[in-house]
C-alpha cells in the first residue's frame, strides 16, 4: 500500500496571520498550564488534557437528537445509532468558551484526539534537548533516536535492538538532534479498535479513517481507498468551507478594530467631558461660594442697619421714658408734699414740662421689622459668566401703596385688572407669593358671589380676572395680608352685552310718525318738500331698514344714540309698523 499523501498544510497557511485552525500550534493546556497529556479536541475545537477534562464537575442534559448527537469522538463512530427519543445526556462547558460539550457514551476518553497538539508537544519537547520525552517501546529511558520508518521515539538500547531485527534492520534512525526542524515527528495513529493496525484507509461510506482489519471485517462492503488517495477530495471540501469561513473572520476583525476604535475614542470623548465637566463645576461651585460669600455680607449689612434702628429707638423711647417718669414722680411728689404756695410757684414749670412732654410723637411699634426672607429660585444675576439664583429680600407689601384700575364691565364678558404691589416706600416688590384675596359679590345677591381668579405674575403683579353673569352693580373687595388695598372696596357697574335702542327699526320715518313733517329720523336722511324724515326712495333714504335712534342696519346691534345730536329727544317719535 503506498502512503505518499500530501500533507494539508496548505489549508492552515491561508489562516490570517495570529491565527490558528482550534488550537493547531498550541501545546500548553488552558486548565492546568502544562503541556498537553493525552489532549482532547471538543467540538468547539478547543483543545483540554484528558485529565483536566474528567475533573470538571459534568451535568445532565436532555438530548432530543438521540443517535445524530454531534459530539465528536473516534469511539462512536463503532456506536449503532439510537431512534430518535429523549435521552438523558452528560455534558461539559468548554473551560475556554463555555460552550456545551455533550459527552459521548465513552465519556471524555471517547472524544477525539488532538494529534496535531500532540504533534506540536512533542516538538516542543525536542526543542528542549528532549526533555520529558521517553521510549516508546520500553517507556522507561529517554529518547535518542526516531525511526522515521515506524514513527518511533527509540532509547539507545531499544535502538541497538531495532537494528539488530531482520525486519527493522534497515528502518531509517534519525537522531534527536537533527529532527528540531522537522514540522511533524508525530506517532502513528493507531486504530481504536484494532491498536495493533495503523489507520491508513478511509472508509467513503462512513466518512471515517479505518484500518485493514475493518476493511475486510465490519468494512467490507463499503468503498474504502488509501487516505493519501481521497484527501485532496476532502481537503478540497475543507478549503471550501475555509474560503467561505475566511471572509468572516476578516468581517469580524474589522468590526473588533472598529470596536477598540470607537472604545478608544469613547474614552478620549468621556475623559474630554469629564474635564468640561470638571471646569463647568469647579468655576459653577467658585461662582455659588461667591454668591454665597455677597449673600451673608448682604444679609450682615441688613442685620446691623436694622439693630442699629432699633438701638437708636430704642435710646430715645428709654430716654423719653425717663423724662416721662422724672416729669411724673417731680409733679406726683409735689401734689402731695407739696404746700399750696409751692405747688402755685413750681406750677409754671410743672406744666409748661409735661405740654412738652405730651407732645413728643413716638411710635409704640418697633420701627423695623424682621421680615427678612431667602428667595432661592429668584434670578440674582451672573457671575464669572454662571447664572445664579438667590436673592434676600427685605420688602414687606404695603396695603395702602397697592393700586388698580377701574372700569365698566359687561355682562358675560371676562373682566380684569392688574394689582400692583408696592412697599412702604412706594417701590414695586419685584416678587410674587404674597397673600392676595379677592372678593365680587353683587350688590342685590349678595349670597351669589361671582368666583374670581388670580395669577401670580411672580414680579409683584397680581393678575385678577372674573365674569359676571347678570348686569348690575358689583362690589369688588381686593385685600393683601387681610388689609384692604387702597379704594377697595371698589363698585362696579355691568351693562349688557349691547345697549337698547330707544327707536324703531323701520324702514321709512315718514310712515312710522303717522306722515308728520316735523318727525326726524336719526340717520340723518331728509326728503324734498321740507319733510325732516327719511322715506322710501327719497334723497338721504339710507336703503334699507334702520334704527330711528341711531340709524344702525342691524336689529341686534348696540345702540350709539346720544342724545342733541340730530334733534332734541322729545321731537324722536316713532310708531312701530
Amino acid at each position: 500500500m503506498s502512503e505518499n499523501r500530501k500533507p494539508l498544510l496548505g489549508i492552515v497557511s491561508k489562516l490570517p496571520s495570529g491565527t490558528a485552525l482550534g488550537n493547531s500550534g498550541k501545546t500548553h493546556c488552558p486548565l492546568c498550564f502544562g503541556l498537553f497529556k493525552a489532549p482532547r479536541l471538543l467540538p468547539c475545537l478547543h483543545t483540554v488534557c484528558t485529565t483536566c477534562l474528567e475533573q470538571l464537575e459534568p451535568f445532565s442534559v436532555v438530548d432530543i437528537r438521540g443517535g445524530d448527537s454531534d459530539t465528536s469522538s473516534e469511539g462512536s463512530i463503532f456506536q449503532e445509532l439510537k431512534p430518535r427519543s429523549l435521552q438523558s445526556q452528560i455534558g461539559l462547558l468548554c473551560p475556554v468558551c463555555d460552550a456545551q460539550v455533550d459527552l459521548p457514551m465513552g465519556g471524555v476518553k471517547a472524544l477525539t484526539i488532538d494529534h496535531l497538539a500532540v504533534n506540536d508537544v512533542m516538538l516542543e519537547s525536542l526543542r528542549g534537548e528532549g526533555q520529558g520525552l521517553v521510549c516508546d517501546l520500553c517507556n522507561d529511558r529517554e529518547v535518542e533516536k526516531r525511526c522515521q520508518t515506524c514513527k518511533a521515539n527509540l532509547c539507545h538500547f531499544c535502538c541497538q535492538a531495532h537494528r539488530r531485527q531482520k525486519k527493522t534492520t534497515y528502518h531509517t534512525m534519525v537522531d534527536l538532534k537533527d529532527l528540531k526542524s522537522y514540522s511533524r515527528i508525530g506517532k502513528p495513529i493507531l486504530c481504536p479498535v484494532h491498536p495493533a493496525e495503523e489507520l491508513r484507509l478511509f472508509c467513503e461510506f462512513c466518512d471515517r479513517p479505518v484500518c485493514r482489519d475493518c476493511v475486510v471485517g465490519e468494512h467490507r462492503e463499503h468503498p474504502c481507498d488509501f487516505t493519501s488517495n481521497v484527501i485532496h477530495k476532502h481537503g478540497d471540501s475543507v478549503r471550501e468551507l475555509l474560503k467561505g469561513t475566511q471572509p468572516h473572520v476578516e468581517a469580524l476583525e474589522e468590526a473588533l478594530a472598529q470596536i477598540n476604535v470607537m472604545n478608544s475614542a469613547l474614552q478620549k470623548r468621556v475623559e474630554a467631558v469629564a474635564a468640561d465637566v470638571q471646569t463647568f463645576s469647579e468655576g459653577y461651585i467658585k461662582a455659588i461660594e461667591e454668591h454665597r460669600d455677597k449673600l451673608l455680607k448682604q444679609l450682615e449689612d441688613i442685620r446691623i442697619q436694622k439693630e442699629n434702628s432699633l438701638q437708636l429707638q430704642k435710646a430715645q423711647l428709654e430716654q423719653l421714658l425717663a423724662d416721662m417718669r422724672t416729669g411724673v414722680e417731680f409733679t406726683e411728689h409735689l401734689l402731695t408734699s407739696g404746700s399750696d404756695l409751692e405747688i402755685l410757684i413750681t406750677k409754671g414749670v410743672v406744666v409748661e414740662r409735661l405740654k412738652k412732654l405730651n407732645k413728643v410723637q413716638y411710635s409704640a411699634r418697633p420701627g423695623v421689622n424682621d421680615k427678612i426672607r431667602f428667595c432661592p429660585q429668584e434670578k440674582a444675576g451672573q457671575c464669572h459668566g454662571y447664572e445664579i439664583y438667590g436673592t434676600i429680600n427685605t420688602k414687606e407689601v404695603d396695603p395702602a401703596k397697592c393700586a388698580f384700575p377701574i372700569d365698566i364691565e359687561k355682562a358675560k364678558q371676562t373682566a380684569s385688572f392688574t394689582l400692583l404691589c408696592k412697599d412702604a416706600a412706594g417701590e414695586i416688590m419685584g416678587r410674587g407669593g404674597d397673600n392676595i384675596q379677592v372678593a365680587v359679590l353683587p350688590k342685590d345677591k349678595k349670597d351669589s358671589p361671582v368666583r374670581p381668579m388670580v395669577q401670580d405674575n411672580k414680579d409683584g403683579t397680581y393678575y385678577i380676572s372674573y365674569t359676571p353673569k347678570e348686569p348690575g352693580v358689583y362690589t369688588v373687595w381686593v385685600c393683601v395680608k387681610e388689609q384692604h388695598v387702597q379704594g377697595s372696596p371698589f363698585t362696579v357697574t355691568v351693562r349688557r352685552k349691547h345697549r337698547p335702542h330707544p327707536g324703531v327699526f323701520h324702514c321709512c320715518t315718514f310712515c312710522s310718525s303717522g306722515g308728520q313733517k316735523t318727525a326726524r329720523c336719526a340717520c340723518g336722511g331728509t326728503m324734498p318738500g321740507g319733510y325732516l324724515g327719511c322715506g322710501h326712495g327719497h334723497k338721504g333714504h339710507p336703503g334699507r331698514p334702520h334704527w330711528s335712534c341711531c340709524g344702525k342696519f342691524n336689529e341686534k346691534s348696540e345702540c350709539t344714540w346720544t342724545g342733541g345730536q340730530s334733534a332734541p329727544r322729545s321731537l324722536l317719535r316713532t310708531v312701530a309698523l
